[in-house]
């Protein structure tokens, strides 16, 4: 999937810049690059459709990391990325739907394969999009899944890989969104019954014969009753996630808790990308402090008068 992207990348640059020698190409030349791609980045190397700022970022990145790359091998003496000028992306906040919103969402969703579960499992845990879909039963454990592999999708193929920061991690159900997958789970029995011994898999999410669903479709699937329902424009089946989190948040878990049950890397990670939902708690921080300063003291004992000789 990340060489696929790589490639897609790679595509978008001046088929002139490629051809020339890498000792000759400059950052001025990569500079007049960036510039080219914001303005008529197109796709194969044809003028059309301006690339965003954060696409030609990270295609200055790509680059660079190919330079990096070429200086190890010897191939290359200077990395001209570092001294050109990609444009920097604007910051971009992300979605978060209120309660009734997302309620909204998970309402308007069918499906035969399950979508308002799927939905709900997603507005419950946070998971990412390639975690639930890659899920099968065994890794239900009471109230409990185990996240280990996540299903990606590269064209028309999937497949199944180890979660993106490579780590595994245990998530609560809530009670609610247990019952419906409980309920999802024998719904889907007539469906085993009915192809048999040509079932596929044990996905808990899948087609009528059990193969594993794609990505990218359900993905479009959502964001396609996003816009039907006519909730937040842009939202996507990211905006659970981040619902998710920034919902706990703003009841008070901790950080750290957040970003295990997220799964992030570190809760730095967490923070920058939640930074607006921390905003404004400093007065709750304020708060804290004065109620501590007032119950942590110690009781003061009343002295005790001295007996007159």
């Amino acid at each position: 999937k990340t060489l696929q992207r790589y490639r897609e990348m790679a595509d978008y640059l001046d088929a002139d810049l490629l051809a020339m020698p890498l000792p000759k190409i400059k950052p001025i030349h990569l500079s007049r690059e960036w510039n080219r791609l914001l303005t008529s980045g197109g796709r194969g190397r044809k003028a059309g459709k301006p690339l965003s700022r954060k696409t030609v970022r990270n295609i200055a990145g790509l680059v660079s990391s190919a330079y990096t790359r070429g200086m190890r091998w010897g191939i290359a003496e200077l990395n001209p990325v570092q001294a050109s000028e990609p444009p920097v992306p604007k910051k971009k906040e992300g979605i978060a739907l209120s309660v009734e919103q997302q309620e909204q969402l998970i309402a308007g969703a069918t499906a035969p394969w399950g979508m308002d579960v799927f939905l709900e499992l997603d507005a419950a845990t946070g998971a990412r999009r390639g975690e639930l879909l890659g899920l099968q039963w065994p890794d239900l454990q009471g109230n409990q899944l185990m996240i280990g592999h996540s299903l990606s999708q590269v064209g028309q193929g999937v497949f199944l890989k180890e979660p993106k920061n490579k780590k595994f991690r245990t998530i609560t159900i809530p009670p609610s969104a247990l019952k419906k997958l409980q309920a999802h789970r024998k719904r889907q029995q007539p469906y085993r019954e009915h192809f048999g011994d040509s079932y596929q898999g044990d996905f808990i999410f899948s087609n009528p014969d059990g193969s594993p669903l794609k990505p990218d479709t359900i993905s479009a699937s959502v964001s396609l009753l996003f816009r039907n329902l006519k909730l937040p424009k842009g939202a996507s089946l990211h905006t659970l996630r981040h619902t998710h989190g920034s919902h706990l948040l703003a009841a008070g878990v901790p950080l750290t808790d957040v970003s295990k049950r997220l799964g992030h890397s570190s809760p730095h990670v967490t923070a920058t990308i939640y930074a607006h939902a921390l905003e404004g708690r400093d007065d709750l921080a304020a708060k804290a402090w004065e109620k501590f300063q007032t119950s942590g003291k110690q009781p003061v004992k009343p002295a005790r008068a001295r007996k007159s000789a």
